[in-house]
């Protein structure tokens, strides 16, 4: 899979801040104190439950930013499917160095590969319907473009990465400027022609109105399997819909199945579980 990965510059301030978050001020006093500095070791990290890997070159380069000296050498790519045991990578180098980097190298890539392990499953549960999944913006402070990645490899595809990217008009949005065709037509006014407009409803007496003030997309929020149906029919194809709201793995096939174009889901990034995973030293290495 060729996913187009985060910001190398983001993904370096993640680095130096997780390494110091943990080295704090004196390092890792446990191994400097009983782990000779001469010492070297070979070690595995293995997914201790099957899932779908992101983040593994970015757990390499925190144990090259604690030492250079340390060589890791990946054995599957972000975006595979991985089964219980398997080895994603080998790591040799200074057993000190290797121990004091191990907890924010697993960190990200446990949460980085929960992220896109459950957005896998959902992605899977709707095969063979004309619907993309989505993430939101309801992203952990400091990751989102970690996150939105860990997405890409799980086979879904990014909502608006922030708030400067794409209009989307709310119901505040609405309330403010006092109808959706005043919010749509200042925003479009504002942005001009090659910035997308989105307009969220939750009632299908708003459908008309968004599509004729010249929304691009229509998210249709907390809306029933009948609502959304309805909704489906009524646009006809003249713009993307879009479903959101508590929708669950167990849900979104059934929501798919109404038709809508892409279902957005934030319970993807900000309740993604960790996959278990480990680095194990090679005992006589």
């Amino acid at each position: 899979m060729n996913v187009l990965p985060p910001p190398s510059t983001e993904v370096a301030a993640l680095i130096e801040r997780a390494v110091r978050e943990d080295l704090g001020r004196a390092g890792d006093i446990t191994s400097n104190a009983v782990i000779s500095a001469a010492v070297t070791s070979r070690a595995r990290i293995v997914a201790r439950r099957a899932g779908t890997i992101a983040g593994l070159d970015i757990a390499a380069r925190v144990f090259e930013y604690v030492d250079p000296n340390i060589d890791v050498e990946l054995l599957v790519a972000d975006g595979s499917s991985v089964n219980t045991g398997t080895v994603l990578a080998k790591v040799h180098g200074p057993t000190r160095s290797m121990l004091a980097a191990e907890r924010a190298a697993l960190n990200v890539l446990g949460h980085l590969s929960g992220v896109a392990t459950q957005v896998a499953e959902v992605v899977d549960a709707v095969a063979g319907l004309a619907v993309q999944i989505a993430d939101t913006r309801k992203t952990t402070p400091g990751l989102r473009s970690l996150e939105k990645y860990a997405v890409r490899c799980g086979g879904g595809m990014n909502h608006r990465f922030g708030l400067d990217d794409a209009v989307m008009i709310k119901d505040n949005h609405i309330a403010a400027t006092g109808s959706i065709t005043a919010a749509v037509t200042a925003a479009r006014q504002a942005v001009g022609h090659l910035v997308s407009i989105e307009v969220e409803v939750d009632r299908l007496d708003q459908l008309d109105e968004a599509v004729d003030a010249g929304a691009d997309v229509v998210l249709l929020d907390n809306m029933t399997l009948d609502e959304l149906r309805s909704a489906v029919d009524t646009i006809g194809g003249r713009c993307v819909l879009e479903a959101s709201g508590g929708i669950t793995p167990e849900t979104v096939r059934a929501i798919a199945e109404t038709g809508v174009d892409v279902i957005s889901m934030g319970w993807l990034t900000h309740s993604a579980p960790n996959l278990d995973v480990a680095l194990d030293i090679e005992v006589g290495s």
